[in-house]
């Protein structure tokens, strides 16, 4: 498993691509439920960061995939 700190590089550097590179579903990210946590102190770990990290890599694949320029 990686570190928190190699996962929240790739956090960094995947909304950096997507806030770049595609801003209009930038502006979504700010209201997925993922990020909302449920309690007042949540924990935050590895399996945390990188099931976020996955759900950021998906939601840019199902953007680019639904959303192909003609």
């Amino acid at each position: 498993m990686k570190t928190e700190q190699e996962l929240l590089k790739q956090i960094t550097q995947l909304t950096y691509n997507i806030e770049t590179n595609y801003p209009e579903l930038y502006t979504f990210l700010l209201e997925d439920p993922s990020t909302i946590p449920s309690m007042e102190h949540p924990d935050i770990n590895p399996t945390v960061l990188e099931d976020y990290l996955e759900t950021l890599k998906q939601t840019l694949k199902h953007y680019i995939e639904n959303h192909k320029t003609k």
